[in-house]
């Protein structure tokens, strides 16, 4: 059976990044694939899932499992960028992924990628792109890092339960006192903080 003109579509959202919904990301790929006079026969989700690697993306690992099989019934994937294929730290790991693809002739479309050919030029641009998608969940992870330690430093509590014999107490913004947190309950405003108090004396 000829599979030249099938194709499937990869779609991941990580939590943190609503600006790449699947639907945004399906409604893009659809209007490729038509351009491309491909035809979409299914998608691969993974939804509230990390780039930075593909232990944790049961659909991405079924989709290259079943390349790999040599069963694939289509010819073409389609993905809306190389960040949603994975923001993998080592850049080698997104271009393994994508060869194994390409070994079993199945071509890997980054549809909102300007690059599209195979020559020097769409390459190293291909290679700058995977390194800028894992440099920035580097660059990210030392943000949220470094936040949290100064929030550490100014006596808030960033998480988990109070310690024996204490209470979380919730701040607002401008450090007024709200209300003890119960045990399970979080802050529902960004700009509160918590801090340790004593429990009641029994």
């Amino acid at each position: 059976m000829e599979y030249k003109n099938l194709a499937v579509a990869y779609i991941r959202m990580s939590t943190e990044h609503q600006e790449f919904s699947p639907d945004i990301q399906r409604r893009f790929i659809q209007k490729y694939a038509k351009e491309q006079g491909l035809i979409l026969t299914r998608e691969y989700l993974d939804e509230g899932r990390s780039g930075l690697s593909a232990e944790k993306r049961p659909q991405f690992l079924s989709l290259i499992n079943f390349v790999q099989s040599g069963n694939a019934d289509f010819s073409h994937i389609l993905v809306y960028d190389i960040s949603r294929w994975g923001r993998f730290l080592n850049i080698d790991e997104s271009a393994h992924y994508e060869q194994i693809c390409s070994k079993m002739g199945i071509k890997v479309h980054y549809c909102a990628e300007p690059f599209k050919g195979n020559d020097i030029g769409s390459q190293i641009f291909k290679a700058v792109k995977r390194w800028s998608a894992g440099e920035y969940c580097r660059e990210l992870g030392e943000k949220v890092f470094n936040g949290q330690k100064n929030l550490i430093g100014r006596g808030f509590r960033q998480g988990g339960p109070a310690g024996f014999g204490l209470r979380r107490l919730l701040l607002s913004a401008d450090g007024s006192p709200k209300f003890e947190l119960k045990t399970g309950d979080r802050k529902s405003l960004q700009s509160d903080r918590v801090i340790l108090i004593a429990g009641p004396e029994f």
